[in-house]
This record gives C-alpha cells, sequence and structure tokens, in this order.
C-alpha cells in the first residue's frame, strides 16, 4: 500500500512540473526520507542496549559508594549514603531531509539529496540521601536472626554470616570494640572465630541445620548438630568453646536464654553500621597517613601494633595504592589514595556481596518462608 502510494505521488509531481526528472528526483527524496524514518526505529535492540548499560552503572555506583563508606570509616570521618531511587529515560528521534536540484534544459541535470537522522537521550536519575527514620533502620537496628536464617539457606557460609553479623556467643566474644571507630586496644577474638571454624566444617559435611524460631515469644535461632556428629571431635570442641555440656545437640541461640537450660547460648547481634565498622578494620591505610596521625593505631598488650588481618584478613582486605589499580573489582579514590579489592580476591569479594545484601535486606520487614518453630519454654 506504501509503495502504491509513493508511485501515486510520483506520478503527480511528474505531471505537474512536466518533467519526469523530477518526478524521479522526488520519487528519491520520498524513497530517501522512508529508509531514514523507517530503519532507525526504537525497539527491542534500543531496550536489550539501554537496559544493560544502566544496571551495570547502577550496580557499579553501588559497590563504589559502599566501598567509600568502609573506608570513611576507617579514617572517622563521617559515612553518608545516596540511594538511587529511579531511573527514567526518553528517546525521541528526528529526521531532516533537504535537497536542491539543477534542471536546466541547456546543461545535464544535477541534484543533491541531503538527510539526516538524531537520537535524542533525556535521562532522569532520582537520587535520595538515607537519613532520619530510613537511616536508624537500616544501620543502627540490630540485624534480625531471622536475616541470619535466610542468609544460611541462600547458601552462605555459617562462619562467613556469624562472624559478621554476631559478635557474641555465650562468653566467647568476636571483636565487640570493633564495632565502632578504630580501638586502641587489640580485642579479643580467637575462641569465637575457632567456634565459627568448627561450625563451618559441620555445614561443609552436611551435619550442621540452622532454623528460624521463636522462644519467649523472641525470635532465636535453633542450631542443630546431625546425631551421628554429636559425638565428633567438632562436636565436642564446639560444646567446650560455647561452655555447654558434651554431646549437645541442639542449641538455642537467643538474646534472652534461660540461665538453667544449658543449651541456651546468649547471642548478640551486630547493626549493619556495627558491621561497617566491622569490616572497616580491613582496610589499608598508606603509611604516610599512619604517622600524621589520621587513623587509630591498634597495640597489644606488649605496646606493639596490632594486626587487623589475624581479625579480618579472611573476610574482607582492602587493599590501597598511589595510581588507579587495574586488577580491581571495585575501587574509589579517597584522601589522595586509591582504595579498592582485587579482582582475584574472591574471600574478600564475598564478603562483600554478602555485606551489600545486609545491606538490601535491612531496608525493609522480611517475609520469612523457611521453616518457623516455636520452642517451648521448658524444652
Amino acid at each position: 500500500m506504501a509503495d502504491n502510494a509513493l508511485q501515486k505521488i510520483t506520478r503527480m509531481a511528474g505531471k505537474t512540473n512536466g518533467s519526469p526528472i523530477r518526478g524521479r528526483w522526488l520519487a528519491g527524496a520520498l524513497t530517501g526520507w522512508g529508509f531514514l524514518s523507517g530503519c532507525f526505529g526504537l525497539g527491542p535492540e534500543t531496550l536489550q542496549q539501554e537496559r544493560k548499560s544502566y544496571n551495570v552503572a547502577v550496580q557499579q555506583t553501588n559497590d563504589e559508594q559502599l566501598l567509600l563508606n568502609l573506608v570513611r570509616l576507617r579514617y572517622r570521618d563521617t559515612p553518608f549514603f545516596m540511594e538511587v531511587s529511579s531511573v527514567a529515560t526518553q528517546f525521541s528521534v528526528s529526521t531532516d531531509l533537504s535537497g536542491t536540484a539543477n534542471l536546466s534544459p541547456t546543461s545535464p541535470a544535477t541534484w543533491n539529496l541531503k538527510g539526516g537522522v538524531g537520537l535524542i537521550e533525556k535521562p532522569t536519575v532520582t537520587y535520595s540521601p538515607l537519613i532520619g527514620e530510613q537511616f536508624i533502620q537500616r544501620f543502627l537496628s540490630p540485624v534480625p536472626l531471622e536475616t541470619l536464617a535466610l542468609l544460611y539457606h541462600s547458601g552462605w557460609r555459617v562462619d562467613r554470616v556469624f562472624r559478621l553479623c554476631l559478635q557474641r556467643m555465650n562468653r566467647l566474644r568476636n571483636a565487640p570494640s570493633a564495632t565502632g571507630p578504630t580501638p586502641n586496644k587489640a580485642p579479643e577474638y580467637e575462641g569465637f572465630k575457632e567456634a565459627a571454624q568448627l561450625l563451618r566444617h559441620l555445614q561443609r559435611e552436611d551435619m550442621l541445620e540452622v532454623i528460624h524460631a521463636t522462644h519467649q515469644d523472641l525470635p532465636a535461632l535453633l542450631v542443630q548438630i546431625a546425631p551421628e556428629a554429636q559425638n565428633g571431635l567438632e562436636a565436642q570442641q564446639l560444646s567446650g568453646y560455647l561452655g555447654t555440656p558434651p554431646q549437645t545437640g541442639n542449641y538455642i541461640f537467643s538474646p534472652n536464654p534461660l540461665s538453667n537450660q544449658p543449651q541456651h547460648v546468649r547471642v548478640e547481634t551486630r547493626s549493619l553500621m556495627g558491621i561497617m565498622f566491622f569490616l572497616s578494620q580491613g582496610v589499608e591505610i598508606a603509611e604516610e597517613d599512619q604517622k600524621a596521625g589520621k587513623v587509630t593505631v591498634t597495640r597489644d598488650e606488649s605496646g606493639n601494633i596490632f594486626d587487623w588481618k589475624k581479625v579480618t584478613g579472611d573476610l574482607l582486605r582492602v587493599r590501597t595504592s598511589p595510581v588507579n589499580p587495574s586488577s580491581a573489582a571495585v575501587s574509589v579514590r579517597y584522601r589522595g589514595h586509591w582504595f579498592y579489592i582485587d579482582d582475584s580476591d574472591l574471600n574478600s569479594k564475598s564478603s562483600f556481596t554478602l555485606l551489600s545484601q545486609l545491606f538490601s535486606l535491612q531496608s525493609g520487614k522480611l517475609n520469612m518462608q523457611s521453616p518457623l518453630l516455636t520452642l517451648p519454654v521448658g524444652n
């Protein structure tokens, strides 16, 4: 139908002007205009390209912002977060066609045809600073115990989850002084770290289960060791660290345990800000900044400089460089230095991803789909 209309217009133009050359010129112009406007349509190809570009940009800037705030905390600078609350974009296409012709009867006919197509993108990005109630809910509220169960059932290592999110299991302390600005004295952490590694061994052997439960109308975790592993070396060592009777197979992790129930374990969870402070101890600082007193230097009982790699080295390591690193998974420039996570450091990348997931989970109330148990007081 379009071809018939084009032929009709061409015939009319030729008859009106009395020249077949003009008719052919007009036909060529209309054909060119149809090609430019029709072949440059916006469709699935544009969506495929632009969606990926925006997805990568938002993900990369989120990672950079998270890393930047870890570095800020190491320097005792104020953290600040801005969320991308919406991304919208509009596309418009403009076409232009012009032509000139010399149809003198005394010289050969000449004509010029010019065309152009323009694509205009108008993106709109909305940022929302995290302040007020949103900041309190996400950063200062303790991580719920059900979040730990959710992460465990999502495939995360139990030792990584517990070492990030818990700062106490009974008498075992997980560097609680690192839940704020870098302390002057070396933290207590060894027993907690070893107990978490024992839990990881049981998980790897498929001898461990962590279930969200309620105890005295409060959230709790039921940590179960398989019967065939309860007499094993790892289970016995774990009960020794936790101060529970030997051959304890079921533990109830709760912030308010019953004192007359030996299998009850008192736990304290960190806030998201506490987790970030804890992980910020893994940020390496340039020697000149340490000498200038820009960061706190932690010392042990003998007065020697404490190496924070003993606490966070197998969780997160943020390296520093005077130049832009070429092997970085994520990097930011701050205070004249580059800080980055190496792309081959899989442990650090895993902990950083877990921190990012916790950041998202703390934004709203969880709707748990995993099994929920209600534990009677007498058990």
